[in-house]
């Protein structure tokens, strides 16, 4: 089920700040208002809503600010940016959104960072449901198999080459159901909705049910999910947007990071 300086003549475009002007700018309203707890709008990728929540709170306490968090699929967090939503900055399930957003003057130029790499996975909540993944799907004995959305999750992008690499990508189309983003083709997967599904290793990691079935799937069966968060241009007038980013960067976010199955950017 298939349901993913401007020339003469030439229209101006926007150009983001720099980094080394944004640092500064920061810094001054860093001390301005180092006793004043503020508050960040974040748009964060599905795959990331477990680890993101530890750093969240981690960051809290050890600062004072407040982080509201919106989470969904790249793509459709990218689509609210466009369209004007005002968060600060934007976590993304690719290198290729945040760098979107920084041509179309939508984020602050040089701000862009890898912050975590993604595994994805094959899980059922059926424990014993297979033990060669491969010829699993290939027999098709399953009724439902649950994806992301490619067009819009990256996540569900690198489902779509894990089943073109094994030339199952045109087939059992009518077992195929696609989630809006990785956290609702596990939620179809962990319901049972979805016999098997595609998933993030994160997401394992976080899941306190029944271990399952579970096929850790070659890293070579798909392109790297390098994930990259950017400072949205909104993000320039809040300094708490810069401490959240830097606190991102930092040892204990990359041990929560590390913690929920992600590999760390060097």
């Amino acid at each position: 089920m298939q349901s993913h300086l401007s020339n003469p003549g030439q229209p101006a475009q926007r150009k983001g700040v720099t980094w080394p002007r944004l640092l500064l700018s920061a810094a001054l309203l860093t001390a301005s208002n180092q006793a004043v707890a503020g508050q960040l709008l974040a748009a964060v990728a599905a795959n990331f809503t477990g680890a993101s929540r530890a750093i969240v709170q981690s960051f809290e306490a050890s600062t004072g600010h407040r982080v509201k968090v919106s989470y969904g699929s790249s793509g459709k967090l990218f689509a609210q940016i466009e369209h004007g939503a005002p968060f600060e900055v934007y976590l993304a399930a690719d290198s290729l959104l945040p760098q979107k957003a920084i041509t179309e003057g939508l984020a602050v130029t040089g701000s862009r960072f890898s912050y975590a790499q993604g595994k994805l996975v094959l899980w059922s909540s059926q424990s014993q449901l297979f033990s060669n993944a491969e010829n699993y799907l290939r027999s098709g004995a399953f009724k439902r198999l649950a994806i992301a959305n490619p067009k819009t999750a990256p996540y569900g992008l690198a489902a779509q080459q894990v089943l073109q690499h094994l030339r199952l990508w045109y087939g059992h189309k009518s077992h195929r159901v696609i989630g809006d983003s990785i956290a609702q083709a596990f939620q179809f997967t962990a319901t049972g909705n979805a016999s098997i599904g595609f998933v993030a290793q994160s997401q394992i990691n976080a899941w306190e049910g029944p271990p399952g079935s579970l096929w850790i799937i070659p890293e070579a069966y798909y392109q790297p999910i390098d994930q990259h968060a950017v400072m949205l241009n909104r993000g320039l007038r809040n300094p708490v947007a810069q401490q959240f980013l830097e606190f991102l960067k930092g040892p204990e976010a990359r041990r929560i990071i590390s913690d929920y199955g992600y590999n760390l950017p060097i």
